[in-house]
């Protein structure tokens, strides 16, 4: 990979390659790790958890995973992520709250759809599932693209049957806009990305599984690149471009549903300062940093982070 390319994905937040591989990581007892506590498949009902596909109106099938009763939480991951990654918040949170891990459309073991691949449509299914599963008024948890798909499910629906919001490592924007100071991706180097997702998207997910980590490990590492390998490289393509032109800085301040933003202080990916911007723009916004994690501090701090998100959820009901 250039030199170039390199030191614009130190500050670049989409990872993409192509597998169609399920993952099965053996960690050896004295290696430290932050795999999360249940990866694969024959282990998804262990502790109440269920797995399903459903079928939406719109005719694509979406993969969710489940966990728990009451309040739902829905986590929303990133672009070419799936919910394996918040697999500690899946065991870690169902005793109080229902946990809903759903993997985007072409996404982790969501069907292969080539077609609807933008912030806005991914909304939309959101939507859709919320109706097949029969959620209401819940906490939606936006990761990094993740939390554009929350700003626009906001924008396109409204916010009284939201209940409250998180926004986790993501700044408004990641386009260079001209006096904006927290995105760095300008034309020039979208088109790079596009054409390393294109010719050698795995270098790109090994060099983002460092990246995501403040202190990466070769067990983590080879976990997140299987799971983010799943997306097909032509959705890697179009949803980087679509998440990338996208800027969610004027409807901050229109946000009127409690809000937590929570960032990691390793700036690898994501600057922190992008994170207290956030906050003084969401109306009584709460925000909190995570001082041993770079993007994935629910990977990185699991215990703090649901304490975190579990003391936010108990301070709004």
């Amino acid at each position: 990979m250039q030199l170039a390319l390199r030191a614009r994905l130190c500050r670049f937040s989409l990872i993409g390659c192509f597998a169609h591989t399920i993952v099965k990581v053996v960690v050896e007892e004295d290696t430290p790790s932050i795999v999360p506590s249940v990866l694969t498949e024959q282990m998804v009902n262990i502790g109440g958890e269920q797995m399903a596909h459903h079928k939406l109106p719109s005719g694509v099938t979406l993969h969710i995973e489940e966990a728990g009763t009451g309040r739902p939480i829905v986590f929303i991951p990133g672009v070419m992520m799936n919910g394996q990654f918040f697999r500690n918040q899946l065991t870690g949170l169902s005793d109080e709250f229902w946990v809903v891990l759903p993997d985007m459309r072409a996404h982790g073991q969501s069907e292969k759809v080539l077609s609807g691949h933008t912030v806005a449509n991914y909304a939309h299914d959101l939507r859709e599932l919320f109706s097949v599963m029969s959620i209401e008024r819940p906490i939606l948890v936006g990761w990094s693209m993740g939390a554009m798909v929350l700003y626009d499910y906001l924008k396109q629906f409204g916010q009284d049957d939201v209940a409250g919001i998180i926004i986790v490592d993501q700044p408004p924007s990641d386009f260079a806009w001209e006096g904006y100071p927290f995105g760095l991706i300008t034309v020039e180097s979208l088109a790079e990305f596009v054409e390393a997702l294109q010719m050698d998207q795995r270098a790109v997910a090994e060099e983002f599984a460092n990246l995501m980590q403040h202190a990466p490990q070769h067990q983590t590492n080879a976990w997140m690149i299987e799971e983010i390998c799943r997306v097909p490289a032509a959705v890697a393509s179009t949803i980087l471009v679509n998440q990338t032109l996208r800027d969610d800085r004027s409807f901050l301040p229109q946000i009127d549903v409690p809000a937590l933003v929570l960032f990691g202080r390793d700036a690898k990916m994501t600057s922190p300062d992008a994170g207290q911007f956030i906050a003084n723009k969401i109306p009584n916004a709460q925000f909190h940093i995570f001082e041993h994690s770079s993007h994935v501090p629910f990977l990185e701090e699991p215990e703090a982070f649901n304490r975190t998100v579990r003391e936010f959820i108990v301070s709004i009901e």
